[in-house]
């Protein structure tokens, strides 16, 4: 089939914020990824904001922004990323403009040390630091995980923190799979009224 017209797969929440992501990001945009982890979502917003956007990417491990690094420099789009070893709990002290997007992808490192998580304090601190740099229309995407040790608390600080929003001022939606397990991960968007 056709580049042009292939179909994309939507098994799970990254795929489907995947798909979003080429929705609301265009060429020029200021963009977070908040958990760069292994670099897959890095990358995709790299190559979305373009040549004259930049990319902020933030995690705490160090094998996180070695690896997100490496798939940046293997891309060519470096030049147009900031990768800050540290908690997406600061992100206001790195990003003071505006932005288009934020991106979190809750849980552990893929193929990393399981027992180095996201927290519901940090994670909620940097959901309310995103709200207040999104621009009118920008989004912010979460997936979420569940099923994990730690997740379910996690998932209870995020769901409710986007339910207690003003629904003038922003646009909370959560979006998973019906036919899988009730734990499965989920994507969560809020966007900012325009």
């Amino acid at each position: 089939m056709p580049e042009s017209l292939s179909i994309p797969v939507l098994r799970g929440p990254v795929p489907l914020a995947h798909l979003l992501l080429h929705n609301f990001v265009r060429d020029g945009d200021l963009a977070i990824d908040a958990t760069c982890g292994n670099g897959h979502d890095t990358v995709l917003l790299a190559r979305l904001i373009g040549a004259d956007g930049h990319l902020f990417g933030f995690d705490i491990q160090p094998q996180a922004i070695i690896e997100t690094s490496r798939r940046l420099a293997d891309a060519d789009l470096a030049k147009r990323t900031t990768l800050l070893l540290t908690s997406h709990e600061r992100v206001a002290e790195h990003v003071t403009r505006p932005v288009q997007v934020v991106l979190f992808n809750l849980g552990y490192l893929p193929g990393g040390d399981r027992s180095i998580i996201t927290h519901p304090e940090s994670t909620v601190v940097a959901l309310v630091q995103s709200l207040q740099l999104l621009a009118p229309g920008g989004v912010v995407l979460v997936t979420i995980y569940p099923g994990h040790y730690g997740g379910a608390e996690e998932q209870f600080s995020v769901d409710n923190w986007a339910a207690g929003l003003d629904p003038r001022a922003f646009f909370s939606w959560r979006m998973g799979q019906t036919n899988v397990r009730t734990d499965a991960p989920y994507l969560l968007l809020v966007q900012k009224a325009p």
